[in-house]
């Protein structure tokens, strides 16, 4: 959501009344872009270069403050929730539940996906709802089932803390803070939220025949060959990174009801396209190991169910995928995906 004009006024008059400021004008919007140098995130072994927007170039400043209000709960409205509280960095940024929990313990639809290396998707939210970091930000905070948080009284809220426009000025610049300077700063702190150099990683991207088991070797001939698993189709490797997601929407038969129709119909509620019905992102596989349970619904726990849920075909409904069908894969072979899967656990920035 964007302020107009005339929201932005409301909020600094607002602010200025709550702080016990007295000014004939209301202060101006602080910058749009942050201030101070831009800083480079160089990415680890086995992921792309990656692309920062030339509205919000990452800074000390943008990055310190995003951290801090990636973990504060005022964001919420009864300041009890914030956006660690579903991504916690201890759970690889998840929050390890089948579906995540909002203020007075609201449950939402859908699993929280990590935030780690989100910054290459080419949109975000299960559904791709939001085409940017910035622009995913913002939602999390209105959701009623999440923060419940108006914008406006946010930063009104923001605006009134001393602490908080001294360090939003030394990252944008003096003047009154809106919405897009939050969703800003988190979305740089996300960017530096990066993971790699896994096994794989170095196996693949550096030449250490050592970095993998010879069950996790196995398990990554399973994986790319197309007469067996068949993962790499949809979770990507190339020739010089791999990010284990192709970025798109599949229909795999997740969350049937026992009519076997879809609880949830995904990137159809964005498109109203008729095959997009019950199609969700591919999730990145980089870290799954720490990241349990799985699917939009999280209702798969281990990583053998999701290894037997694909073995089996998935679910049919009207609109599966197309790669969707059964695998024959011996013990043998689940066991070996299993263990190359827990070779993309990586090094990330925050432990």
């Amino acid at each position: 959501m964007q302020h107009s004009g005339r929201s932005l006024v409301l909020a600094a008059v607002a602010a200025l009344a709550v702080s016990g400021c007295s000014r004939s004008k209301p202060d101006p919007p602080a910058s749009s872009k942050p201030v101070g140098a831009a800083m480079e995130i160089k990415s680890p072994l086995g992921l792309p270069p990656l692309a920062i927007p030339p509205d919000n170039p990452p800074t000390a400043a943008t990055i310190e403050l995003g951290k801090k209000l990636f973990f504060e709960t005022k964001l919420s409205r009864d300041n009890t929730i914030a956006c660690s509280s579903c991504h916690n960095p201890a759970v690889a940024f998840t929050d390890g539940r089948k579906l995540s929990l909002g203020v007075e313990s609201r449950q939402g639809t859908r699993n929280a996906p990590t935030v780690l290396n989100a910054a290459f998707l080419p949109v975000q939210f299960w559904d791709g709802r939001a085409a940017t970091l910035e622009e995913q930000c913002k939602g999390p905070i209105a959701n009623p089932a999440e923060m419940d948080q108006a914008h406006e009284p946010l930063v009104v809220r923001l605006n009134a803390d001393p602490l908080y426009r001294a360090e939003f000025a030394k990252a944008f610049g003096p003047g009154v803070i809106t919405i897009d300077h939050v969703a800003k700063a988190v979305a740089s702190f996300e960017r530096t939220q990066l993971s790699g150099n896994s096994p794989f990683d170095r196996y693949r991207f550096k030449g250490d025949k050592t970095a993998l088991s010879p069950a996790a070797l196995r398990g990554l001939a399973v994986f790319e060959d197309k007469n067996k698993g068949n993962c790499v189709v949809c979770h990507t490797i190339e020739q010089k990174h791999a990010l284990f997601t192709d970025g798109k929407f599949h229909n795999l038969g997740v969350g049937l009801d026992p009519e076997g129709n879809l609880r949830d119909l995904g990137r159809y509620e964005q498109t109203k396209v008729e095959s997009d019905k019950g199609a969700f992102r591919t999730p990145t596989l980089r870290d799954i190991a720490k990241t349990a349970p799985y699917m939009h619904d999280g209702s798969l726990k281990t990583l053998r169910e999701v290894v037997d849920f694909y073995v089996g075909g998935g679910n049919s409904n009207p609109h599966l995928d197309k790669e969707m069908r059964e695998l024959k894969l011996s013990k043998q072979d689940k066991d070996d995906l299993i263990a190359f899967m827990e070779a993309l656990t990586g090094e990330s920035a925050t432990k």
